[in-house]
């Protein structure tokens, strides 16, 4: 029988356990100083306060990206130590997450924390006036406690500069520079941010849903070819012993469509065939990246952008200073949307008119049922003969019926 002491040190019998206390499990930067710090900032869109990590020493400011399971392919997690220099009732020492969720630091630009400072929605009689940094955020008497951290911090001040010059007019006065901000630089650096995003490639479900099945032709008609079948049957006449070939041929029902293709007598061809309509922009690749370009500016003003700003440089990109020219892909897209409904008129039409063929169909085979059953009855009333017609005609209405008279007396 096994004693206490074999029990405890079988690893086998570390079981983890699962924990029930809600936890959070945060990947980090594997380079960070000790002077890093878990900051809760408000979030640049909606104001709402969310949890950074921020290493003014290091790499600088980061924002968390959770990346979990579904609902409908729940997981979880198992935490254990891989340290072979530990014993091995340390190793076998572990726990389980109940929800696979993982918190992944990403670097974020902290220039999106600086735009509400330099840029707010209620434009004071400053905001367009060349100021020194410290008097923009000296201004700002509603800055977080954290935020203000960040911006105040000496070892990442070289870093706040630099990112206001991306956004802000410079210019130099009593050696000391001032900024004033301004929204063709932001416009400049966001298409710079964009450009750099389709370039490394965007997410599969983006490219999916908004690039190919945006720019996708869309299915005019269906080609449908005669399939001829030639079969050759040899007929023997008992009199003369002559040999006839007679040739039967049968032929498939053919639909009608937008396009159709001549095929030699009696050869086979496909049933149906996709017929669509090719890229008619001879410069569909430039489409393409445009259409990539309007959807990474997208994402970036909906996820970092103030609502007054991401309103503002959706105007701009909309008027004739743009500095990209999105025609093209309008161009492009109102086609599309033009071939599309004329597709869908033609699907239309092709459905009443098959709806219409069936009616017809019905109607001929009541009418033909009609027919015969008049022409029956007049061949049965022919057949009668003379006197069961006369028959027909004598009032019975006063007679018993031949059945009264079998009927048991009571």
């Amino acid at each position: 029988m096994p004693t206490e002491e074999t029990k405890t040190s079988n690893p086998k019998r570390k079981i983890p356990q699962s924990v029930d206390v809600p936890t959070k499990t945060f990947i980090l930067p594997s380079k960070r100083s000790d002077a890093a710090r878990f900051l809760s900032l408000p979030n640049p869109t909606s104001g709402v306060l969310n949890r950074y990590f921020f290493d003014p020493e290091e790499t600088g400011l980061y924002e968390f990206t959770a990346v979990a399971s579904t609902q409908f392919a729940p997981r979880s997690i198992l935490f254990t130590s891989n340290n072979s220099n530990e014993k091995t009732e340390e190793r076998a020492k572990g726990y389980l997450a109940k929800k696979a969720e993982l918190f992944i630091a990403t670097p974020i630009d902290v220039l999106f924390f600086m735009l509400p400072i330099v840029a707010p929605a209620d434009k004071t009689s400053t905001s367009n006036m060349f100021q020194p940094l410290d008097d923009i955020l000296d201004s700002q008497d509603e800055l977080s406690a954290h935020l203000r951290y960040i911006v105040y911090n000496a070892s990442f001040r070289s870093t706040i500069e630099r990112r206001m010059q991306a956004i802000c007019d410079t210019m130099e006065a009593a050696d000391e520079k001032l900024y004033r901000f301004s929204e063709t630089k932001l416009l400049a650096e966001l298409i710079t941010k964009a450009a750099r995003m389709i370039a490394q490639g965007l997410p599969a479900s983006l490219e999916q849903n908004f690039i190919q099945k945006t720019l996708a032709p869309p299915l005019m008609s269906v080609k449908r070819e005669d399939t001829v079948t030639t079969t050759a049957t040899i007929i023997e006449h008992e009199e003369n012993q002559d040999l006839e070939v007679v040739e039967m041929q049968s032929t498939s029902t053919t639909t009608i469509s937008t396009t159709l293709s001549a095929e030699p007598s009696g050869v086979s061809t496909p049933a149906t065939q996709p017929s669509t309509v090719d890229e008619i922009s001879p410069s569909s690749g430039s489409v393409a990246r445009l259409l990539r370009l309007r959807i990474a500016l997208s994402f970036i003003k909906q996820s970092y952008l103030p609502p007054n700003l991401s309103t503002r440089i959706e105007e701009i990109l909309k008027s004739p200073e743009s500095p990209i020219d999105f025609k093209p892909l309008d161009d492009r897209l109102k086609e599309l949307a033009d071939l599309r409904a004329e597709a869908f008129a033609s699907r239309a039409m092709e459905d009443l008119s098959r709806k219409r063929g069936f009616e017809e169909e019905d109607g001929d085979s009541e009418r033909a049922a009609a027919k015969r059953k008049k022409e029956e009855e007049k061949k049965a009333k022919a057949a009668e003969s003379r006197g069961v017609r006369e028959l027909k005609k004598v009032n019975t209405s006063g007679m018993k019926k031949m059945s009264d008279f079998f009927k048991k007396k009571s």
